[in-house]
């Protein structure tokens, strides 16, 4: 079991509690951000001609922009990076604590960054009577069902700004403030219009803004604006929230260049061992089933859009399971402690505790809590083995439990088929698996008992990184 690169009894918002390798690779990380972010804002002073690309440039200024967390030190790239297929890009991180830091750096989220690549191209989280399940939205949990905005990224991205374990703002309107002092306010005005930050600011709002979140229940807005005003913030950071999701629907983050893509186009032939593996993903693996190549008039997205519980152990490296003491402003994260259990898709439903709540629950689904319980949101598989190098730790599943493709391969393989680890088993994951974080709505008709070979699940794993996007270039002809 790996050490985890995190002290919990750390309190406050600093780097400390982090350890000298994970900081290192963190400060790369931040350099690499701040080279985008100097990057974009200069092409906005020579902004594209047409509103469609200008809209997905100010989504990428925002995306990159330190500024818009509590203390100016995390961007909403620090999750998703291109490097990594839009997912996390910290390889210590993913090797230890699978979650990542927010802007108060002692505080960590209950899941490993999700992918966005591709996320754009989720539909609005609905119910499909005829699978008898919800399909759509974003999160692991589906809570950004889109309904609002039309939308499912766009509510996504108005999730981490005044997540405390995020980007730690204590009102949405806080993100609305830092951003009209940025370099790229005036086109943000230029597209969304001349009144989207014309709002009388308190004298007191750098000082609001500064402490991290949440605020008290007595306080819930702590940045006080008129009744009109607060209207104007509000429907600002709806179009904060539409522009990243517009960057996200662009050809730089959804542009299908991956030798698979090619394969599709004629322009390459597979391999055996990949030609192999597509046969196996296909067929006798059963991983059509949820992660879907695709049909008559689908783009192949390899998801299917629907919520599946497979199984995972719980990942005990996760530092969320130690906050259940309030850190040094007096927040709490997790208030069960080590009995936490993620509920996925049924908490959402049943209105239990989230991080950040982006989307109201539709009262007709409370129904389907039951079914939901335990199941989050099937990932898409494009970019799964996306790295800067050969030897980047990549993090699986929604909690981190998983550091490799074969690991994963091999679970989903074994799962039934290996007895339960002892405690400390040296065989974890190998010769034995733990129990499931939760046995509720556990998927047992597709995984678990495949029969697979070593050399099987190696033909899997090759086929999957034919999905890597950059095979191919990504311009418009």
């Amino acid at each position: 079991m790996a050490v985890a690169a995190v002290s919990a009894d750390a309190p406050g918002a600093g780097e400390g509690s982090l350890s000298p390798l994970a900081q290192q690779q963190i400060a790369a990380v931040e350099a690499e951000i701040d080279r985008i972010e100097a990057q974009t804002l200069d092409r906005l002073r020579t902004p594209p001609d047409n509103q469609v690309q200008r809209i997905e440039l100010l989504g990428k200024a925002l995306m990159y922009d330190k500024e818009l967390s509590v203390n100016r030190n995390e961007a909403c790239a620090f999750c998703h990076m291109p490097e990594t297929g839009f997912t996390g890009p910290v390889s210590e991180l993913n090797r230890t604590t699978g979650a990542y830091p927010g802007s108060v750096r002692t505080r960590f989220g209950n899941r490993k960054p999700q992918s966005h690549a591709y996320a754009a191209l989720s539909p609005v989280l609905h119910y499909n009577p005829g699978q008898g399940d919800l399909v759509g939205g974003n999160f692991w949990d589906m809570r950004a069902t889109g309904r609002r905005l039309g939308n499912a990224a766009a509510e996504q991205a108005e999730g981490p700004p005044t997540n405390p374990v995020e980007m730690g703002l204590p009102d949405i309107a806080c993100a609305v403030f830092r951003a009209s002092r940025r370099p790229y306010h005036a086109m943000f005005e230029k597209v969304w219009g001349p009144q989207a930050f014309a709002i009388a600011w308190p004298k007191d709002a750098e000082r609001v803004c500064a402490r991290p979140g949440p605020p008290s229940a007595a306080d819930p807005m702590p940045l006080h604006l008129s009744r009109l005003d607060r209207g104007r913030a509000s429907a600002t950071f709806d179009q904060m929230a539409q522009s990243i999701g517009n960057y996200e629907a662009s050809a730089e983050e959804t542009n299908f260049t991956s030798r698979y893509d090619a394969m599709l186009a004629g322009k390459v032939k597979f391999t055996p061992q990949e030609t192999e593996g597509y046969a196996l993903f296909r067929g006798k693996a059963q991983c059509n089933a949820c992660h879907r190549d695709g049909g008559p008039g689908e783009d192949p997205l390899f998801t299917d859009f629907t919520a599946s519980n497979i199984g995972t152990p719980a990942n005990p490296r996760l530092p969320f399971y130690r906050e259940d003491r309030p850190d040094a402003f007096g927040y709490t994260a997790n208030a069960a402690g080590a009995a936490y259990v993620d509920l996925g898709v049924g908490n959402f439903l049943d209105q239990g505790p989230v991080l950040s709540q982006v989307s109201a629950v539709d009262a007709r689904w409370r129904g389907l809590v039951r079914g939901m319980n335990g199941r989050l949101q099937v990932p898409t598989l494009r970019n799964v083995d996306k790295r800067p190098d050969p030897g980047f730790i990549k993090a699986y599943g929604h909690n981190g439990y998983f550091t490799s493709l074969k690991q994963v391969v091999h679970f989903y393989n074994t799962r039934d088929a290996l007895p339960r680890c002892k405690p400390h088993d040296p065989g974890e994951g190998t010769t034995c698996w733990p129990a499931p974080e939760t046995t509720l709505n556990m998927n047992t008709s597709h995984m678990g008992r495949l029969g697979l070979t070593g050399a099987e699940e190696d033909d899997l794993v090759s086929f999957m990184q034919t999905l890597t996007d950059g095979y191919m270039p990504d311009r418009v002809p």
